[in-house]
């Protein structure tokens, strides 16, 4: 995690006037103070959300209509469609809003409360996707033991724990963030507020926001990782020793997507948070933020559906029926 984010406090400046501008709120900076972006910008961002918001509400809708879907697999992909329009949900509406009215200011609170849930949700998403890289090891290694040890209680209690873990891990660092002091500046030189464009402008001792983030790094998301990548290289053996070549390709492209989303996740995540200090760009980390932010919530439906047989079907079936009933519709229009 970033270091020797702290600065110390102006020697001038006095305890109250410190906490007056904790309490006065923030100043979003976004992408660009030009008039004639902000519409073009608003568009852009519309269109992201939009189709993140209708592509996970598809991916759930089909995992509920279909019986074909009501696997273990599809369970947490429904899940992670979820936990993506929430994801998108924290950022996205604010942003918009200070394009579309040129009002820039966050309430402290309020800031406090986005940092919460945005920290919750991205903790929840490499718990999932630990979750999911299990589900494809249980799959593909031990294939008779499946359905025995990745049951519905069990897939319950796995979202369940990725989802309260989340909302717990997230607590520490809000609350210690919230208690600092930021006397600096109280311009936020991103599109939300995260943990370190706001490290940056406090003027307390920020060590102990920043041993914690350290120590949830190394325990959760790099346990995550980690156990991801170990389902991963016995996933690899596995597929290696089947003899036929088409059967190694059906077999892997049945975690191909998952892995594309753990990729893309895992890289940009490692971009934005795992870089040194010295080397750490606020302009360059917000581009990159909304990557992960915007775009892969966006792309998991894509990826997903693309690669998977079965979400490709349920979506063929699902457009046959639709245009029967458009048909229908169509005829009974003509007899009246």
């Amino acid at each position: 995690m970033h270091s020797s984010l702290s600065s110390s406090p102006p020697q001038w400046q006095s305890e109250s006037t410190k906490n007056k501008s904790s309490a006065t709120g923030f100043l979003i900076l976004a992408f660009s103070d030009s008039p004639e972006l902000q519409g073009p910008l608003f568009l852009f961002f519309l269109l992201i959300y939009l189709v993140t918001v209708w592509g996970n509400l598809l991916i759930i809708s089909l995992i509920f209509a279909d019986s074909r879907l009501q696997k273990p697999m599809y369970f947490f992909l429904c899940n992670l469609s979820c936990l993506d329009i929430s994801y998108s949900s924290v950022t996205g509406p604010y942003l918009l809003q200070i394009f579309s009215t040129g009002n820039n200011t966050i309430p402290f609170m309020m800031c406090m409360v986005q940092l919460y849930f945005f920290t919750s949700f991205t903790t929840m998403e490499y718990l999932l996707l630990t979750s999911m890289a299990y589900d494809r090891y249980m799959a593909i290694c031990k294939p008779l033991f499946y359905a025995q040890v990745l049951n519905q209680r069990a897939c319950i209690l796995l979202a369940a724990t990725a989802w309260i873990a989340g909302f717990l891990a997230a607590a520490p660092i809000s609350i210690l963030i919230s208690a600092l002091t930021y006397c600096e500046s109280n311009i936020i030189n991103h599109f939300f507020c995260d943990i370190t464009p706001l490290l940056k402008i406090s003027c307390d001792d920020t060590s102990t926001v920043e041993f914690v983030m350290f120590a949830q790094g190394v325990v959760l998301l790099l346990s995550c990782f980690s156990l991801t990548m170990m389902s991963y290289l016995y996933i690899i053996s596995a597929i290696l020793k089947i003899r036929s070549a088409e059967r190694r390709f059906k077999t892997f492209s049945t975690c191909g997507s998952h892995l594309t989303a753990v990729t893309l996740f895992y890289v940009l995540i490692v971009c934005v948070y795992m870089k040194p200090a010295s080397s750490y760009s606020l302009d360059e980390g917000k581009v990159v933020s909304v990557l992960y932010v915007n775009f892969i919530p966006m792309l998991n439906p894509i990826i997903y559906s693309l690669r998977n047989k079965d979400v490709k079907t349920s979506l063929k079936e699902l457009r046959r029926r639709w245009f029967c009933c458009m048909s229908w519709s169509v005829a009974l229009s003509n007899i009246k």
